[in-house]
């Protein structure tokens, strides 16, 4: 099973969750399939993983990124590029927002609804089962209503990003897929994919998965690290 997005692809999560790295490697995927792909950074809340630390590898395969303007690359300031606006009316094959952590990081989204009214919009959910608020359905479900309330756009996916990691492990992976899948019945919502290392999906059992698995080839790290290209 493969990824086969188009259209506009919004990646939203809470604290932790992974959503940014979620974000980037769901764009490099979908570049190595051939599609255009543009990736806008509107997380205005997290300072440590932000899809601008990994602009130089996405640039060198072809994807847009479009990020604040310079002098506000780092700021934790309310500020979007007219750029923004400009890729949504005008979108690549695929169009990747990573939006903020929780309801007050996507509450930018709600600022883009004229533009997005009318388009073909997926807006994923990305759920980490270890982390805090996300360990059960009621969490999760949680999360979902307030993220749908500040930024005025529904949820239609859902996304397992279970990892703990280095210490992360096959058995975490399956853990965090079987509570997705219980979210999905409380929803009614699909699960688009999981997220898995290649060391990891190497281990994995695909015949007990009944969804795309995303490989997390890890573009980002903690600031006191390297980037990885």
């Amino acid at each position: 099973m493969t990824i086969d997005f188009t259209d506009i692809v919004i990646v939203a999560g809470n604290y932790g969750s992974g959503k940014t790295e979620t974000a980037v490697n769901l764009a490099a995927a979908c570049r190595r399939t051939g599609k255009s792909v543009a990736i806008a950074d509107l997380d205005l809340v997290n300072p440590y993983f932000r899809t601008r630390e990994a602009r130089i590898p996405l640039e060198a395969m072809g994807i847009q990124v479009v990020l604040p303007d310079r002098q506000y690359l780092f700021a934790d300031l309310p500020i979007l590029a007219p750029a923004v606006a400009d890729i949504l009316r005008q979108p690549a094959d695929v169009t990747i927002l990573d939006a903020g952590g929780d309801d007050v990081g996507v509450t930018v989204l709600a600022s883009l609804a004229a533009v997005l009214k009318n388009k073909p919009v997926r807006m994923l959910q990305v759920i980490n089962a270890f982390r805090p608020f996300t360990g059960d359905v009621a969490g999760c479900l949680k999360i979902r209503k307030e993220i749908e309330a500040s930024g005025k756009i529904n949820i239609t996916g859902l996304v397992s990003n279970a990892n703990l990691m280095d210490d992360t492990s096959v058995a975490h992976i399956y853990q965090g897929y079987d509570l997705v899948k219980q979210v999905s019945a409380h929803t009614g919502l699909p699960v688009e994919f999981i997220t898995a290392t290649p060391e990891i999906r190497s281990q994995l059992d695909l015949n007990r998965i009944t969804c795309p698995v995303l490989t997390l080839d890890r573009h980002l790290l903690p600031p006191t690290q390297s980037l990885k290209t």
